[in-house]
């Protein structure tokens, strides 16, 4: 068989007394001061966060902000230059056993063996955990119930949907029972009806008293699935809170979407230049910008972009939402390739 892009690290606890709390009223992800860097390169830069029990916390940032180095750090794949990061009150580092077995990992890429069945996948994963006989079976039934696959959990996985993969990947995760679950941007590049059952699992998870720790591309996933989130650029956590607590930062900042045709770039950067506008970014045929005063903002954004020699389809005032606090903070979208 194949191999898989990643295996599952992470084993169980194998007695009682290993799975019990060691801070049962302290957070169930604490990082403090957490820092990585890559050469002269500091990726990740003094980094400190928690994650209370049952929670579901998303960490926003545009490509390159560090996220998935930071997750790295946090599951104990990769070794920090600083700080410290403790699960349920044991430390990640060193001999971390017991902390990884609390972590359930969903990376980017499919960790799964396509030439075998889900069924067949989460067997053999559950026994790299730890799992035999009839409580592997029963585990097994119990997750491709849980993450929507009955039906088709004998059928190979190089039959599925990336979406059905990606939901077979986070089945894997659960099988040992984690406390934390760590999810990698787990819905990119999947269709609009796998990415709905995959938010549905997740928020299911969640209820269930799952601690889920979320990275996404996606605000309005966030918005939907996290009790709170924080924002990271240039490897830095600048901004945190409940969605309505970001969007009370922007205070009387709202945005204009302009959707237009040509080349866009020098038209955002024209409307940069504007004292009227604070940020601006281009991306997939529209440009976003945030504004104090919309009204006044909009006839030299008009002329903007006949000076940059743009076709407009259409303007429009959108109220502050925390695509506009991720603007105002980062000046950048959330997808913005750049």
């Amino acid at each position: 068989m194949g191999d898989p892009v990643m295996t599952v690290a992470h084993q169980p606890a194998t007695d009682a007394g290993a799975r019990s709390s060691v801070r049962p009223d302290g957070p169930m992800l604490d990082c403090d001061g957490l820092t990585k860097r890559f050469g002269d390169r500091t990726v990740v830069d003094d980094l400190s966060l928690q994650i209370e029990r049952g929670e579901t916390y998303g960490l926003l940032g545009p490509n390159g902000a560090g996220k998935t180095t930071a997750i790295s750090m946090i599951c104990g794949l990769l070794r920090s230059d600083a700080g410290r990061v403790e699960i349920d009150g044991r430390r990640i580092g060193g001999d971390d056993r017991m902390a990884k077995a609390l972590i359930g990992y969903v990376p980017q890429d499919i960790a799964l063996y396509p030439d075998l069945s889900a069924r067949e996948n989460l067997r053999f994963f559950g026994r790299l955990q730890g799992l035999r006989r009839r409580a592997l079976e029963a585990r097994v039934a119990e997750v491709v119930d849980l993450i929507g696959l009955a039906d088709r959990a004998d059928d190979r996985i190089d039959r599925f949907s990336g979406g059905m993969k990606r939901r077979c990947n986070i089945g894997v995760a659960l099988l040992h029972r984690p406390e934390l679950l760590v999810l990698d941007e787990p819905t990119v590049g999947v269709d609009p009806q796998s990415r709905h059952a995959i938010l549905d699992s997740i928020s299911v998870l969640g209820g269930l008293g799952l601690s889920v720790l979320y990275t996404t591309h996606y605000m309005e996933e966030a918005e939907r699935l996290c009790h709170r989130i924080g924002i990271i650029d240039d490897g830095r956590l600048i901004a945190e809170g409940t969605a309505a607590e970001l969007v009370r930062q922007v205070h009387e900042r709202s945005r204009i979407r302009v959707e237009a045709t040509g080349d866009l770039e020098p038209f955002a950067a024209a409307c940069r230049r504007l004292d009227e506008v604070e940020h601006a970014t281009a991306a997939a045929g529209r440009v976003e910008l945030v504004v104090a005063n919309p009204g006044r903002a909009l006839v030299p954004v008009t002329q903007a972009a006949a000076g940059a020699g743009i076709s407009l389809t259409s303007i429009g005032v959108v109220e502050p939402d925390l695509e506009t606090v991720f603007l105002d903070l980062t000046g950048r979208a959330l997808r913005d390739p750049g």
